[in-house]
């Protein structure tokens, strides 16, 4: 990983979803948006691929660690699992390993980016929280985003690009982009993720999370009208 990119996609998108000052989750459908970012940096290292055949069958490349547990625990799921399965099926897979935004959180925190408190809930349940103390790293992602977005950055990486598929589908750039521009800018936001500025990994990265936050919309609905109807 390059110093430019210091943080994993899975660590920047906690950043964008977390609240800086109170330290909680500011909305949007971030663990799904997690669960791809862990999804691309297995593709882009080439730890996995798609089957050449079998398209939408995730394939193992290289069981060679990454030095981050998260990713490595998902790498070690891949290479363990009974049968193949889909991107998708892996985008819902890792979005569901327990305590996922704490141990995130809690190596930003290592990192000293975050630091961990606790508050309380209506004066009876206590929860952790993960208040921002350098902003640095954030603001960095915020820049590249920005640019990005604004067209001042033409030459787009690949993991920038995914970065803002990620944060597009899971409502998180409206944390970061103000409302009107992210407006201005949707059908050029669209074309940046839908361009071919990526590579293959980078591409199936994003139609993966983007299949998996809309089985996650629907889903809810479906199983609504089911138990209405019933």
């Amino acid at each position: 990983m390059s110093a430019y990119h210091s943080l994993f996609l899975h660590e920047e998108i906690l950043l964008l979803a977390l609240r800086d000052e109170e330290g909680t989750i500011a909305g949007g459908m971030y663990q799904y948006a997690i669960g791809g970012a862990l999804l691309a940096e297995l593709l882009l290292q080439k730890r996995i691929a798609t089957d050449e055949k079998k398209k939408k069958l995730v394939n193992l490349l290289s069981q060679t660690p990454l030095g981050d547990p998260l990713l490595d625990e998902c790498l070690e799921k891949v290479n363990s699992a009974k049968r193949r399965a889909s991107l998708e099926t892996w985008v819902s897979r890792f979005a569901g390993i327990k305590n996922l935004k704490h141990r995130i959180a809690e190596r930003l925190c290592q990192r000293g980016i975050l630091r961990m408190d606790e508050d309380k809930i209506l004066f009876l349940f206590t929860r952790k929280i993960y208040p921002e103390v350098n902003p640095g790293p954030e603001k960095e992602i915020i820049n590249r985003l920005q640019d990005a977005v604004s067209g001042k950055t033409h030459d787009i990486d690949p993991r920038t690009v995914v970065l803002i598929s990620l944060a597009y589908h899971a409502d998180l750039l409206r944390n970061v982009i103000d409302k009107k521009e992210l407006k201005e800018r949707k059908e050029y936001i669209k074309q940046i993720i839908q361009g071919d500025l990526t590579g293959t990994a980078a591409k199936e990265a994003i139609e993966a999370v983007q299949a998996a936050i809309m089985i996650a919309v629907i889903m809810p609905a479906i199983t609504a009208a089911a138990v209405t109807s019933s």
